[in-house]
């Protein structure tokens, strides 16, 4: 097949969050089984050196409102040999964040990814390559089913193409003004329920699962979740109308980067038969994190400050907590009211409590190295990545039962001979406080079974080939489907 990977960022060229990673992997893993997959980004001005990728070419794109012009550039660039072609409009991407600064969207927002999914539409056919698939990935490019649908639907080129959607985060949605598709007056002038917003608004995201062929959530239960009243974000009607259309695909693992015996962020290196190595990155953790080096458990924590997060959980029981003989380490950067009430606790618990307000990729790997176990008391989780890590390093994820993270830890309390970490159910501070005490107590009474446990994680692999297999039965499906 032909596959268009249309993405608001990608690992190794700009990256705030694991769909970075998943643009990077899935596309990988479908040039491996011999798909000829292109993946389309905004040409940022944050991306390294941009100004050094070729231009290849320059198309102009007419404003219909007053037939002014509009060029852009593509450059073109490589990822392991995929294509990458980068749209170049310095009006919407020259500036210093990707989607917001100083915690507050660009205003426009709306405006430049319209822009972009337009573009990327207009380069292909410019380029007269013609694609099976297109996949769209979140609110940012899930405007292509509906431009198809409305502007090139009597268009031959476009006649045999089929449109994916994966929603990696139904939480962000998209929803701006109809006057930002000036570029699209064909979709501004739609007034149908299932996808604006009021009266004036347009919900990017319903755009998406209404006119895609396919709907992807990034885990079986996550797509579950979409279609209740709790877990569709207000969308919970959109995803049961296209029920029959929507399937959850756990995102795959990247082990190049996430192996303990071979990473080469970690000075000690180790696996299932050498676990005293673990204990020497928990003692430099320690020690880089200036905590007391001793054998007491050390629980770690890497993730934005966000509610989705669960920080709001954490904060209300940390007084509690922090009293029992533990190392809690958090890493992170997000909401200014989190990271206030989180560097609270850091002087009253210094010997306990580490909080490390910035990105760190080095000190993350530590963290899930070093740690006994890792914190992810998410409300919501689509997929979720860290616990895959940190099954993959031996330190036994604590999480919440939703989303992704149920879909990929084993609770021991559930199911002892094939656990691989801890579960708790309700989002509330005392249930959280109430697990982690019973992980504790886990910790001090047997280290036989706690060995027993890091094997059973480590052996644990949600590879990419897996996700890219079930990714190309949704292809075909889509491809099976009839034109509009």
């Amino acid at each position: 097949m032909r596959i268009l990977f249309l993405t608001p960022e990608l690992c190794n060229f700009v990256k705030t969050g694991g769909l970075a990673d998943v643009s990077k992997a899935l596309p990988i893993e479908l040039t491996k089984n011999g798909h000829d997959v292109r993946i389309m980004l905004p040409c940022y001005s944050k991306i390294n050196n941009w100004f050094n990728i070729p231009v290849i070419a320059e198309f102009t794109m007419r404003n219909p409102q007053n037939n002014s012009k509009i060029n852009f550039k593509v450059r073109e660039a490589k990822l392991d040999n995929i294509i990458v072609w980068l749209i170049d409009y310095e009006y919407y991407f020259n500036r210093n964040n990707l989607y917001a600064e100083n915690n507050e969207a660009y205003h426009d927002n709306g405006e430049r990814f319209a822009f972009f999914t337009a573009a990327c539409l207009q380069t292909i056919k410019e380029f007269n390559y013609p694609v099976d698939i297109i996949h769209c990935n979140d609110w940012h490019t899930a405007l292509a089913p509906m431009i198809i649908h409305c502007k090139y639907y009597e268009d031959e080129f476009f006649k045999n193409t089929r449109t994916i959607l994966t929603i990696h985060n139904g939480l962000f949605q998209g929803i701006f003004d109809r006057s930002q598709l000036w570029m699209l007056p064909e979709l501004a002038r739609i007034n149908n329920d299932s996808v604006t917003h009021g009266y004036s608004n347009l919900n990017f995201l319903k755009c998406g699962v209404y006119y895609a062929d396919k709907i992807v959530a990034v885990s079986p239960s996550y797509a579950e979740e979409l279609t209740t009243f709790l877990g569709g974000h207000g969308m919970a009607q959109n995803y049961l109308e296209r029920i029959d259309d929507l399937c959850g695909i756990v995102n795959g693992c990247d082990y190049t980067d996430w192996d303990p015996e071979h990473d080469v962020t970690i000075p000690f290196h180790f696996n299932i038969d050498s676990l005293h190595n673990k204990n020497l990155c928990k003692y430099l953790l320690q020690e880089t994190t200036n905590l007391p080096v001793c054998d007491i458990p050390v629980f770690g924590m890497v993730c934005r400050l966000t509610d989705q997060k669960g920080i709001n959980l954490l904060i209300p029981i940390l007084d509690d907590f922090l009293r029992h003989k533990i190392q809690l380490i958090l890493v992170g950067t997000g909401d200014p009211i989190l990271e206030k009430n989180l560097m609270s606790y850091t002087e009253k618990f210094k010997d306990r409590f580490v909080f490390k307000s910035l990105y760190d990729n080095n000190l993350a790997h530590l963290v899930e190295a070093g740690a006994d176990f890792f914190l992810m008391p998410s409300i919501f989780e689509p997929c979720g990545l860290n616990q895959m890590y940190s099954l993959a390093y031996g330190t036994l994820p604590i999480v919440r039962a939703v989303g992704g993270l149920k879909d990929t830890v084993v609770c021991y309390d559930d199911d002892r001979e094939n656990a691989t970490g801890f579960i708790f159910q309700e989002p509330d501070p005392q249930a959280l406080l109430t697990c982690l005490r019973r992980v504790l107590i886990f910790y001090l009474q047997d280290k036989d079974e706690l060995a027993r446990l890091r094997n059973n994680a480590m052996k644990v692999k949600y590879s990419w080939k897996d996700s890219a297999q079930s990714y190309e039965i949704v292809y075909q499906d889509a491809l099976n489907k009839p034109h509009y």
